[in-house]
């Protein structure tokens, strides 16, 4: 009561209602801790030592459909996991509670009452009297099924993508597959022999090659690379090597040739995604005075070729100034004739060997040491100049990131010598 200035008395009324809530809120929660153990969240349980249940609350028996009557003083609680999880209770569980105290965040399955199973996440903790000795066991268990269905659908997930990536693969292996002939064709008088190595099994590359017939008796080869990977560089890859056959037939001059694709890809590509790509072309002419053919060879910012001759000399074919093919309206073709006799191996490539990496960080293979490895293995035949190079880029290894095209063609000794 408090008396008023009139000397009334009145009720008393509280000025401060936030205590009165904070009064009113700890009344609720004594009223109510029974309440939060039965109803929480989470399913609780208690174990003896031995892991009879002891005490388990209103939630975990809702979830696994038992009266508490069926588990209290009856069932441990290895009773209530399937086959599986009460192995791994009793190998792994039981004993690391033993020796920590306290292990958490254990996923296992309880066997409902019907026979179905809930995934659970487990946190076991040992309570010990005022001596440290230990006196039950309590368990909290967190429902997991959410995090299963998620789990599930992660796993659904991935193996769709896998699925994904393997008709991917299939994919780029059978697009790569069309870019390039299926096999070279066979020229009188002279041993032909080609690899193509691929540096990413996701990725269509853009390396392409090819030999083919003319008129005449002869016969025109080219060897190129489209910059970048991909349907975009496989699309490139299409129009340069058929539009290069078609030119050769309208022209077999290999400057000429060249000419013509760059003015299509320049043409086609010249907006906001420019494309070009690098190329060697030649024209292959049997002389049948001095046994062997007359190579012409035009370069379009193409590594140089490699010729390794019958003496045990090689050395670079050089093509100097050849500018990137689709870049400019009108590119500088560079050229260079010379004779191919007999026991002679020209080798074309593209930058995928030399620009390899090497053991040596940052280092790459370079144009020195495949003209030392071209000098060290002259003379050699088309298809052992091949099988070296296969080795050198097996050798290589991870350091090839890049696609690799290589084209050899040679003309034959008479008695078939070859360089021990």
């Amino acid at each position: 009561m408090c008396r008023t200035g009139d000397g009334r008395d009145n009720e008393a009324v509280s000025d401060d209602p936030a205590g009165e809530d904070a009064v009113l809120f700890s009344a609720l929660l004594e009223d109510s801790a029974e309440d939060l153990y039965e109803n929480a969240p989470c399913g609780y349980l208690s174990t003896l030592l031995d892991g009879k249940i002891a005490k388990v609350n209103h939630t975990l028996l809702a979830w696994l459909g038992y009266e508490r009557g069926d588990l209290v003083g009856i069932k441990r609680f290895s009773d209530l996991l399937t086959v599986g999880g009460r192995l791994y209770h009793e190998t792994h569980f039981a004993p690391l509670l033993r020796m920590q105290g306290e292990i958490s965040g254990i996923a296992l399955e309880l066997k409902a009452a019907d026979g179905s199973r809930l995934p659970v996440l487990v946190t076991s903790t040992v309570k010990t009297g005022s001596d440290g000795q230990p006196l039950l066991i309590r368990t909290t268990l967190f429902d997991a099924r959410d995090r299963r269905a998620y789990e599930e659908e992660l796993l659904r997930a991935r193996k769709e993508s896998e699925r994904e990536r393997v008709r991917l693969r299939q994919l780029a292996t059978t697009l790569q597959a069309t870019l390039l002939p299926p096999a070279l064709a066979g020229v009188p008088g002279l041993d032909v022999a080609a690899y193509y190595h691929i540096a990413s099994i996701d990725e269509v590359g853009g390396d392409f090659y090819d030999l083919f017939p003319l008129g005449n008796g002869a016969w025109g080869m080219f060897l190129g690379d489209v910059c970048g990977k991909g349907a975009s560089a496989a699309a490139i890859t299409s129009l340069a090597r058929y539009t290069l056959r078609a030119a050769a037939v309208y022209d077999p001059d290999p400057a000429a040739v060249l000419g013509n694709l760059n003015t299509v890809l320049n043409h086609e590509y010249n907006g906001q995604d420019p494309r070009f790509c690098t190329a060697v072309y030649g024209l292959l002419t049997p002389d049948s005075d001095q046994k062997g053919f007359l190579i012409t060879l035009a370069s379009g910012g193409h590594p140089p070729a490699l010729l390794l001759r019958a003496d045990g000399t090689a050395d670079y074919l050089p093509t100097p100034g050849g500018q990137l093919i689709g870049v400019l309206p009108d590119a500088h073709i560079a050229t260079t004739s010379f004779h191919l006799g007999p026991g002679d191996t020209l080798l074309l490539h593209t930058d995928g060997l030399t620009e390899a990496q090497t053991a040596a960080p940052g280092d790459r293979y370079g144009d020195e040491a495949l003209l030392d490895f071209g000098r060290a293995l002259a003379p050699a035949t088309a298809e052992r100049t091949i099988a070296a190079i296969r080795d050198l880029l097996d050798a290589l290894g991870p350091g090839v990131d890049d696609d690799t095209a290589v084209l050899a063609v040679s003309v034959p000794r008479p008695d078939r010598e070859e360089h021990p």
